[in-house]
């Protein structure tokens, strides 16, 4: 190993740890790691700026506005009454359905925006039923954080994968003549949604219905009621749809999925502020206000050092080793990475994991001359599904486990909440495991 590589893998491990440690603001300590790439020499400040996606960073700006957007319109509060009625006075029904909501709009919206769109409407109606709000936020922050890998805009990993492997919209749910992210993981959340639902919340509200007459308060006289503005709540469907499905037609369009997102973000803006009389929409100004910028800011830091590292070699080197093992065993090879990958992302943080290791397996793929594709769906499922063990691995749950310590005005202990989350993630891997084994692994051996 050069000197440069020492220097520049030093400072990346002990960046990363740092991150992972929590106690230091994570933004910060990731613009020190860049600052000291550069002024070591692993990179120039130049080059800085080139090993950013900012397609991706573009994705995620233009998805969080309409978000925004859509948050504001009624409908979460409108869906979480509607499963309340469907649910009939199951109140763990009524749980399963929320998270199986949560779950399918984190496809398409980052899975904290998703807690924070979904909480106000389940703490409405859980201080209604008087029942305790953190059976309900950390269902729907596991299964967000579950869902949010099945598609390409939901969550950073998969953009991550679109713009290392160059993967489209479509082929998350079906590719190279089989099945990808979308139909597995969505046949895994259901399977253990169902578990979930016959062992463990049928027992836990177990002769505990839902007040007829809290019923009636909540849904009021129409469930439609909590939509207060629908012009405005039609737009933002619209251009929220329009969006996606320029997003699944760029195979014909050529045009970045960036320059999608934003469009589609700028397109509403713009309606917004020309009919902002008309529609009662929320102004501009309120609605970047809550646009997480520091999450932005510190995605740009993680493509700067995992591309700093990439830059002097260390990947490709990690990679060159990794080959013979993985020519002398596939279907081995997958199986470790896998639960390798699994166990570690639930104590570090996820995003900077598995763009490491996709990075990895690409270079792996062309030394080794072997398909990337059943190792990179590996890490990707791996590392999004493990990463739900703890607030360390998932920023989704610690943002759902400090609504809960707040509404409860109570400390949720680390027993209680690994009640949820291990079952949660040891049913989700193995599920996966084995559709990801039958499916993707074992038919590339043959």
């Amino acid at each position: 190993m050069e000197p440069i590589q020492l220097i520049a893998l030093i400072i990346f491990l002990v960046t990363i740890g740092l991150i992972i440690w929590g106690k230091v603001d994570r933004v910060g300590i990731g613009i020190i790691g860049v600052v000291l790439m550069v002024l070591f020499g692993v990179m120039k400040e130049t080059e800085a700026f080139m090993f950013v996606d900012w397609n991706v960073i573009a994705i995620l700006f233009g998805i969080w506005i309409i978000a925004i957007y859509f948050g504001k319109t009624g409908i979460p509060e409108y869906l979480a009454v509607i499963m309340l009625m469907v649910s009939r006075n199951n109140i763990a029904l009524f749980l399963i359905l929320l998270g199986v909501i949560s779950a399918f709009i984190s496809m398409f919206v980052d899975n904290v925006v998703v807690i924070l769109i979904m909480a106000p409407a389940i703490l409405y109606v859980t201080k209604k039923m008087k029942l305790p709000s953190f059976p309900f936020i950390i269902f729907i922050g596991l299964s967000a954080n579950f869902m949010g890998t099945a598609l390409l805009l939901g969550d950073l990993p998969p953009q991550m994968l679109h713009s290392v492997a160059g993967i489209e919209f479509p082929e998350f749910i079906w590719q190279m003549g089989r099945p990808s992210s979308f139909p597995i993981l969505t046949a895994t959340f259901m399977l253990t949604a169902f578990l979930f639902y016959q062992f463990k919340f049928k027992k836990m509200y177990a002769g505990r219905s839902i007040n007829n007459t809290a019923i009636g308060e909540i849904a009021v006289a129409n469930p439609m009621e909590h939509i207060k503005n629908r012009k405005f709540a039609a737009v933002v469907m619209a251009v929220f749809c329009a969006t996606i499905l320029g997003m699944a037609l760029r195979p014909l369009t050529g045009l970045y999925l960036g320059f999608i997102a934003v469009s589609g973000a700028f397109t509403l803006v713009l309606i917004m502020e020309i009919f902002q009389k008309k529609l009662g929409n929320p102004s501009f100004k309120e609605v970047i206000g809550e646009l997480d910028w520091r999450a932005l800011l510190f995605y740009v830091t993680l493509f700067i050092l995992v591309g700093a590292i990439n830059h002097v070699g260390l990947i490709k080197m990690i990679a060159n080793s990794m080959a013979s093992y993985v020519q002398g065993s596939y279907i081995l090879s997958a199986t470790i990475l896998y639960w390798v990958t699994a166990l570690t992302v639930g104590v570090v943080e996820h995003d900077a994991y598995i763009l490491a290791f996709l990075y990895i397996i690409r270079d792996l793929a062309a030394s080794a001359n072997i398909n990337p594709w059943p190792l990179w769906w590996t890490v990707l499922w791996a590392g999004t599904l493990g990463s739900n063990l703890t607030v360390a691995g998932a920023p989704a749950l610690f943002v759902a486990l400090n609504i809960c310590e707040k509404e409860d005005s109570c400390k949720i202990g680390l027993k209680q909440f690994f009640s949820y989350t291990i079952p949660f993630v040891v049913i989700t891997l193995a599920i996966c495991f084995v559709l990801g084994l039958v499916i993707w692994i074992v038919p590339f051996t043959l």
